[in-house]
């Protein structure tokens, strides 16, 4: 570990172990936040747009009822993820995530590249799930008569299944009631974490027990028809079959990142190397369960042909004709979204301040507020900035770019626990990820790690041929947004990061 004597590249440029300590303990946010917090957080990040929106999606388009197969195979990506998370976080308690782990590991370039990842994973994600919670919202709205203008609820572009394949088709029309509730969580943001959270908590039991009554009233009206054939025949590319299993699994990935918000809380909370891991693993298992039974039952009530909508558990309720469950599941939906919008965007705003405290970002995304002690300005501005995305970017795109990110992101996070493992053996952990590992010419590789990693490139490539095929079936969309993103990512931190990063300025200082 140490510095190199380069100070050019950023790949030269890594954090040593016992530095990492030494900001651990000069971190500004405050301690405040307990196992309960830390569990709900994840849990109210996760249990979303997956099961209110992206399962419909991804069962109508790709996987039919084996979406309950998909969501095995994303759920076993994240599990061995989440292990390796845990012990990276009991080993590194510092806000940062995945970005400040890439920095140890892979050095100053690649973390920034992970903290532009993350970007998609998590501040474009509330992006998606804002979608949700208009569709949710406008039928709610329905219900009491009042009617939102299409051209206001609808995003600028949209994505068009036909014989001939998905198209992109643009117009003059923005969802405005999406952008609104990416405001008003940002407003709640500033105000403070721990009084915050504590609302996420009651909101985060409220639609896990709106979802109970859901499956409670649909298990009495499910068709087991509708679970037949359970792998429809394949039709072509990644439409159903076998190949539509993963490529759902690829699309409902995106259901999942909530659970790492946890690991951005490591300096505000209280015990980390204790509460962290626990916290990690906790909402994953539970979210697991929650998804696959509310699938199980939606599928089961619905044709899942008739699921590609902003809000298929509306759809459900309305077929069991039960008037008083769609008002109930309407809210909950409506309220738990906000949940997974305030879990994202806090988790995207804690790794901008662990990028601006670093210098690879403008000071402005660590100012702290005199009076609430949390990042303002750059929420604001980060807020904004999501609040566009969902006005004009539809969901089908929005999964694919937030999975992708996701998955290279995650694969980072379990290598780094095969490199930590070789550079420093002895480095204090309370948590290690099980099952043990061998050893090649000298290197010990993790079975756990190792699977993860194989487990995101699952997740990644049919995200990767999709997007070529499409692009070279006349629909460049999805490849000229991302081209555009990682170009964007390369600019600023060639221009900005790497000349203000204080780890070189520190590196140049040593070497003069």
């Amino acid at each position: 570990m140490g510095f190199s004597s380069c100070p050019d590249t950023g790949r030269s440029r890594r954090k040593s172990l016992e530095r990492i300590e030494q900001e651990n303990g000069a971190q500004r946010l405050k301690r405040t936040l307990g196992p309960l917090q830390l569990t709900m957080l994840g849990v109210g990040s996760t249990i979303g747009a997956g099961i209110y929106v992206m399962t419909g999606t991804a069962a109508a388009n790709y996987a039919g009822p084996s979406i309950l197969l998909s969501f095995i195979v994303a759920g076993l990506a994240c599990l061995f993820t989440a292990l390796s998370y845990g012990e990276l976080a009991s080993a590194m308690p510092v806000s940062g995530s995945a970005y400040t782990y890439a920095y140890v590991s892979m050095g100053e370039a690649c973390a920034w590249g992970v903290g532009w990842l993350l970007l998609l994973e998590y501040g474009i994600s509330c992006a998606g799930v804002a979608a949700g919670f208009s569709g949710y919202a406008v039928s709610l709205l329905q219900d009491f008569g009042i009617q939102i203008p299409h051209a206001l609820t609808t995003t600028t572009l949209q994505v068009i299944f036909d014989s001939a394949g998905r198209h992109i088709s643009g117009g003059g029309r923005l969802d405005l009631v999406g952008a609104f509730s990416i405001l008003v969580v940002t407003g709640l943001l500033i105000l403070g974490v721990k009084e915050s959270l504590r609302i996420n908590t009651a909101i985060v039991f409220l639609k896990v027990g709106v979802l109970a009554v859901f499956v409670g009233v649909g298990l009495w009206q499910i068709h087991p028809s509708y679970w037949t054939p359970f792998i429809p025949p394949h039709e072509g590319g990644f439409r159903y079959g076998i190949p539509g299993i993963f490529r759902a699994a690829s699309i409902i990935f995106f259901a999942y990142v909530g659970f790492e918000a946890v690991s951005t809380a490591s300096s505000e909370a209280r015990n980390p190397r204790r509460d962290i891991p626990a916290g990690i693993i906790l909402s994953l298992l539970i979210c697991t369960a929650v998804y696959m039974i509310v699938a199980a039952v939606l599928i089961g009530v619905v044709p899942w042909k008739l699921l590609d909508v902003a809000d298929p558990l509306a759809v459900a309720v309305n077929a069991m004709h039960q008037s008083w469950l769609a008002f109930f599941v309407k809210i909950g939906a409506v309220i738990g979204l906000c949940s997974v919008l305030f879990g994202l965007l806090y988790a995207q705003s804690r790794i901008f301040f662990a990028m601006a405290e670093d210098g690879l970002l403008m000071p402005l995304f660590c100012t702290l507020h005199p009076r609430f002690c949390t990042p303002w300005v750059g929420t604001i501005l980060l807020g904004v900035v999501v609040a566009i995305a969902t006005a004009t970017l539809p969901i089908d795109i929005i999964g694919d770019l937030v999975s992708l990110g996701t998955a290279t992101a995650f694969g980072i996070v379990c290598f780094t626990v095969i490199w930590i493992r070789n550079t420093a053996p002895d480095f204090p952990r309370t948590f290690s990820v099980p099952g043990g590992g061998f050893t090649v010419k000298g290197l010990w590789i993790g079975y756990v790690p190792l699977l993860g990693i194989l487990f995101c490139l699952i997740m990644a490539a049919p995200l990767f041929v999709d997007m070529i095929f499409a692009l070279f079936s006349g629909d460049p969309v999805p490849a000229t947004l991302l081209a555009i993103y990682c170009a964007c990512g390369w600019a600023s931190y060639r221009f900005y990061g790497r000349k203000h990063s204080r780890l070189g300025q520190e590196q140049a200082a040593r070497s003069a």
